[in-house]
């Protein structure tokens, strides 16, 4: 039997409007529905995993999902929750990132399917490049009034804001640009639903509204948003220090993705395991129930970690964020850190000091008290040194030194870094210059 889409996003947390029939609709017919993705850059990052999974869930409860990369609204720019305007791309560069972005939605999107609800990648730049303004604003401008269209809460911020930089007229149009998106994909794809975050109520609405201004009254579209995601401090969702968590592992490594779902406080472990997993809502209550008799496990956060980073990156990916996640405690060995790529190795290593010194000296062994004193300066004296060495506590790359010990360049890790622990928490990762 087909799942029931609405009642599916439903329990996860992932409704916060539709509009009446929108259900009906879903149960009645294999619907076709569309989410718009910004393609100003040529990844996604985890803003825009709520989006694609709705997609998801849409395909595998039956339906046909379209992937709709704005290259005419990306040359625009959207109000709703900008203070300022977006930097224009040129078409090449849209091009690009619309290649990246098809790459990345086959993780979760099935494009090649034989069945009728296969996945689509469209691009509004295809139909509004040859667009004449005159023809836009006869065809498509007079169906809409300007008293509709500043009633939208994302035009009314704008206007109202303090910076009083107002809204250009370019930005003031985005709604009815995207509104015709909507009308082409209604008329071409059959496209009966548009959805996206909850900050894109107007514009989406301004869509089922021109369909039926365009096309006649009894024509039926239907809106669908989910809730913005949000941390539980108050943060915003998917920003770190470093900037966004990207899909893309050269710029954000799977180490560094895991970490941050693993990361994750525990009320908001509970919402995201709804949201970005495909768990089941029995499994999803075992492990919640587990989690609240055990808190301190992190069974939560280390599933949901689990899942996402596998449904992003690969099962191989994971287990080299797991094999990394274990080194700064201790369990790490040194075949490990040798396969770890230098992205990881840096991101495990973020923030620990990192002395300096010349590939030059590692031409011949060095013995480890010098390499330890005179070339990287861990250590204040020789004395110093040797007293830590005959305690056992130092480790060149995760493997024990003794007084006798050398170093050369078989040590190096990614050709540049050895990586020095004195102590059980102390490390070092030397750059060999």
């Amino acid at each position: 039997m087909q799942k029931n889409f609405v009642e599916e996003l439903r329990w996860r947390g992932m409704i916060h409007d539709l509009t009446p029939g929108t259900e009906e609709q879903l149960n009645k017919e294999m619907t076709a529905a569309y989410v718009g993705i910004d393609p100003t850059a040529d990844s996604l990052h985890i803003g825009h995993l709520v989006s694609i999974m709705m997609l998801k869930h849409l395909q595998l409860c039956g339906h046909k999902p379209i992937a709709l990369v704005g290259g005419a609204t990306g040359m625009i720019g959207d109000p709703s929750g900008k203070s300022q305007e977006r930097n224009l791309l040129d078409e090449n560069t849209l091009r690009h990132n619309q290649d990246c972005i098809k790459q990345q939605l086959s993780k979760f999107l099935d494009f090649e399917t034989g069945e009728a609800n296969k996945a689509e990648l469209v691009n509004n730049y295809d139909w509004m490049k040859d667009y004449s303004f005159l023809g836009f604003i006869r065809d498509i401008g007079k169906h809409l009034t300007v008293n509709y269209m500043m009633s939208k809460d994302s035009v009314k911020k704008r206007l109202s804001s303090e910076s009083g930089s107002g809204m250009s007229f370019t930005e003031f149009t985005y709604q009815l640009v995207q509104g015709y998106d909507f009308l082409f994909l209604y008329q071409h794809y059959q496209c009966k639903l548009q959805m996206g975050g909850s900050d894109q109520w107007g514009n989406i609405t301004t869509g089922t509204e021109l369909i039926r201004r365009k096309l006649g009254a009894e024509q039926e579209a239907f809106a669908l948003t989910c809730p913005l995601i949000t941390k539980a401090d108050g943060g915003k969702f998917g920003k770190t220090e470093t900037g966004n968590i990207w899909l893309d592992p050269a710029k954000t490594s799977p180490y560094a993705f895991y970490q941050f779902w693993l990361n994750c406080s525990d009320e908001d472990a509970v919402k995201y395991i709804r949201i970005f997993t495909l768990l089941d809502q029995e499994t999803i209550s075992q492990l919640t129930e587990e989690h609240q008799q055990a808190p301190h496990s992190r069974v939560l956060q280390k599933r949901l970690a689990r899942e996402v980073t596998i449904s992003v990156h690969s099962e191989a990916d994971l287990r080299m964020a797991e094999e990394a996640s274990q080194i700064l405690f201790g369990k790490g060995t040194t075949e490990v850190l040798h396969q770890m790529d230098e992205a990881t190795l840096l991101n495990v290593f973020e923030g620990v000091p990192r002395p300096e010194t010349e590939a030059g000296l590692l031409r011949e062994e060095i013995n480890i008290v010098e390499f330890l004193v005179t070339h990287t300066a861990i250590f204040a004296s020789k004395g110093e040194a040797r007293r830590s060495l005959k305690e056992n506590s130092v480790a060149i790359n995760k493997e024990k030194v003794t007084e006798e010990s050398v170093v050369s360049f078989r040590d190096l890790l990614q050709g540049k870094y050895i990586l020095v622990q004195k102590g059980k928490k102390n490390y070092y990762l030397v750059v060999v210059n």
